[in-house]
């Protein structure tokens, strides 16, 4: 059966303009990083994709190496572009990123202009485009200069393969250098991707937030719900199913300390007396500021996805709501600053 989007999709999404772009996306965006890869079938993966659009997500996120194995995710997407989505491309933000190691030798991660503009045509084939409309820098090289990063980036523009470049958890001093750098080639620095969660504070502690909207950078955080922890789901042990079970996953040990999951769970009660699910507190913290653009969701299931676009219902803390939820967290925050080897993605 062709797909048809609904009629009524753009009734109940929210948009936000992207730092001082004419780039507007949606409130939560729908990540592919660990759940669309090759262990996905095209019917379970179509069933929350096109469930996302109907619902006016927009906004699809991807990298080189989203999977597993790396290149699973683009190319999962790229069958999903050419059966069902194709009619509605023009109405879709398709982003993608390269910096993490994809092949051998010297050429296959980080930031020099040979792998960026690599990694960026071997993307386009996977997802068989002509061009992403966001292509990220996924981490900061420090042994390449910013100017050959940047210069692969504003090139990607001016051939077409990008409409949008943004970076991904850059700190402070480098996401304004980057900025700088690449307003002097006549591109624009459009958006920055940091993790960041109401127990992962990062870029307000060193500023990152609070540069971007001074130059007016849209920000879409990653990993809002902190990889699961703040769903509220490891409160009485490790679930079943979760990335918790996996040696080989994103998760860390310092994620499900007893000082992070008891200061989790004195956010239930704030949760439930808003009428809302953990999953729903956390996105709604992350949204609260005016720099942010899109929280960015991942999720296994429909009904994950469904519990993800709840927030739409009540954005709005309160300042003694914000003041509670500081007072929870107290003491059970972790650290997830960006080092030069970088978090996995």
């Amino acid at each position: 059966m062709t797909y048809r989007a609904h009629d009524a999709r753009y009734q109940s999404m929210q948009y936000r303009r992207s730092g001082r772009s004419g780039l507007k996306l949606p409130v939560v965006s729908l990540g592919l990083w660990q759940n669309f890869g090759g262990t996905r079938d095209y019917p379970s993966a179509f069933e929350i994709l096109g469930y996302a659009f109907d619902q006016g997500l927009t906004h699809f996120d991807l990298a080189n190496n989203y999977g597993p194995p790396v290149g699973a995710s683009e190319e999962l997407f790229g069958q999903v572009l050419a059966r069902d989505f194709r009619p509605y491309r023009d109405e879709m933000i398709v982003s993608t990123k390269a910096g993490y190691h994809m092949w051998p030798g010297p050429y296959g991660e980080f930031g020099s202009r040979k792998y960026l503009t690599a990694s960026l045509d071997q993307s386009l084939k996977r997802l068989g485009l002509d061009y992403v409309d966001i292509f990220y820098s996924h981490r900061f090289d420090p042994e390449t200069p910013l100017e050959e990063t940047m210069g692969a980036l504003a090139h990607a523009v001016k051939q077409g393969k990008a409409l949008y470049v943004g970076v991904s958890s850059y700190p402070e001093k480098e996401t304004r250098q980057a900025h700088r750098i690449l307003e002097e080639m006549g591109v624009p620095l459009t958006i920055h991707q940091p993790s960041y969660s109401i127990i992962n504070r990062w870029i307000e502690d060193d500023g990152t937030i609070d540069a971007c909207g001074e130059l007016g950078i849209g920000v879409i955080a990653f990993s809002p719900l902190t990889q699961g922890v703040l769903s509220g789901k490891y409160g009485a042990g490790v679930a079943a199913n979760t990335r918790a079970e996996n040696p080989r996953g994103s998760m860390r040990e310092s994620h499900t300390e007893p000082r992070v999951l008891e200061a989790v769970e004195r956010l239930r009660p704030i949760a439930e007396a808003r009428g809302q699910s953990m999953v729903q507190l956390a996105l709604s913290w992350v949204l609260r500021r005016k720099e942010m653009t899109s929280a960015l969701v991942g999720v296994r299931t429909l009904d994950q996805l469904k519990d993800n676009l709840g927030v739409l219902e009540n954005l709005a803390l309160s300042d003694d709501e914000i003041a509670a939820i500081d007072a929870a967290t107290e003491g059970g925050r972790i650290e997830l600053h960006p080092r030069p080897s970088g978090w996995l993605r």
